[in-house]
């Protein structure tokens, strides 16, 4: 009997035992939210750990986020099943630097639960980085220029090229170039310009985030007489001048201009004409271009189309600008201090005569042609420039540069004499 007794109480106390753990009370799941990585403009990834599914199976499972504090599943969510295994979300369609907070969340028949809480910056895409190259093969129409997108911005480069204009920070409203898309070198070809004319150009590089510019620079463009020789231009105060001796030898209406090789015949004309220095071509031309009597001037012919021979008034801005006072411009024969020097090329004159050339004028000591005799004279020492101004029907001015003076000369001479002629842009 007592053996029965125990047998009967056993079973008994583990009948109670069954039944209470038989009404154990289902709960929510526990889980954890993945540390967030692989961030990227739109895009990052997280996903969730299960800890226990609540004692009842979990029939959804995710990541929501939302750019406010403790996000739901009524915010933005990924699915990722069913089931109490580890999960990895990812989380798409985001906005580019932007701050989210993210949740874990699992849900069973009891309810939904969310892990901790965590947060990050989705990136932003920046500014592009792009560099210049400096032109090249400048023409009086064009001129190459170029650049190297070598930073994209952690974007994608939809458009780059060249952008120009004749004020300082020119933009992709303005001239442009279009030079393909993403990072790299490119090459650009910038036309049309005009001639004579300073331009300033800077790359630029488009992504998302905007447009960004690389360093600018500035250049000018040569001028071209009729018969195609190219000259170098400068820009000294409001003008630009040619920083190189005319050397054509027909007008801008392409009718050509007498060529005088008898010193006699020079000397004795009242129409207009042009010889090389000792009549040498070969040998003067390229660096003395030419020279020209005041009846060429005259004309109103002698530079390229939109240039003209300076007037006095042309040379006295001209000097003003480089320091000259209205009363010292005003003045004759020797003028100023150093404004000679600073138009007279650093190299091509005799040793201790060359100028500072800091205005770019870049004159040379061209010579010129005797009225009384027509000899060639000075070359190697001294030059003079015609102006278009006369004095009176025998006479009209020039401007002189020696080698060893620093001012400018200002005076009249006879019109028969031969004189280098610069133009400057109308």
């Amino acid at each position: 009997m007592k053996k029965g007794l125990s047998i009967f109480v056993i079973v008994s106390v583990l009948g109670v035992m069954a039944m209470f753990q038989g009404c154990k009370k289902a709960t929510v799941p526990e889980l954890t939210t993945v540390a967030i990585s692989n961030v990227g403009l739109t895009a990052a990834v997280s996903g969730g750990t299960i800890i226990a599914d609540g004692g009842e199976d979990i029939t959804d499972k995710g990541v929501c986020w939302s750019t406010s504090p403790n996000p739901t599943v009524a915010d933005s969510k990924t699915d990722d099943g069913s089931g109490s295994a580890n999960f990895v979300s990812n989380l798409v369609g985001l906005e580019e630097g932007t701050l989210y907070y993210v949740r874990a969340y699992a849900t069973n028949d009891v309810g939904t639960a969310y892990g901790n809480e965590l947060s990050f910056t989705t990136t932003q895409v920046t500014g592009a980085v792009v560099t210049t190259t400096e032109v090249s093969s400048v023409t009086s129409t064009t001129a190459v220029s170029g650049g190297n997108v070598t930073d994209a911005g952690g974007g994608t480069v939809t458009a780059r090229g060249i952008c120009w204009g004749i004020a300082p920070n020119p933009t992709i409203a303005g001239n442009k170039t279009t030079n393909g898309v993403n990072t790299g070198t490119f090459t650009s070809n910038l036309t049309p310009l005009t001639d004579g004319t300073v331009y300033y150009y800077r790359a630029y590089a488009t992504n998302s985030s905007g447009t960004t510019y690389g360093q600018e620079y500035q250049f000018i463009t040569p001028v071209t007489d009729r018969e195609g020789n190219v000259y170098k231009t400068v820009k000294i105060g409001t003008q630009v001048w040619m920083a190189e001796n005319l050397k054509s030898t027909k007008y801008n209406d392409d009718s050509a201009i007498p060529n005088i090789t008898s010193n006699v015949e020079w000397s004795s004309l009242a129409t207009g004409a042009y010889c090389w220095a000792n009549n040498d071509e070969a040998t003067y031309k390229p660096t003395y271009g030419a020279l020209y009597n005041w009846y060429a001037v005259e004309t109103g012919k002698l530079c390229p189309t939109g240039w003209h021979v300076p007037t006095d008034g042309n040379y006295k801005t001209m000097e003003i600008s480089l320091g000259l006072t209205q009363a010292e411009a005003d003045g004759t024969t020797w003028r100023g201090t150093d404004q000679g020097s600073r138009l007279k090329s650093t190299t091509g004159w005799n040793a201790g005569e060359n100028g500072t050339n800091t205005s770019g004028f870049t004159a040379l000591p061209s010579g010129y042609r005797f009225y009384g005799t027509g000899e060639t004279r000075g070359l190697g020492l001294i030059c003079y420039f015609w102006t278009a101004t006369p004095i009176d029907d025998l006479l009209a001015v020039y401007r002189r540069l020696e080698g060893n003076n620093t001012a400018v000369y200002r005076d009249g001479t006879h019109k028969e004499a031969g004189k280098s002629v610069r133009c400057v842009k109308d």
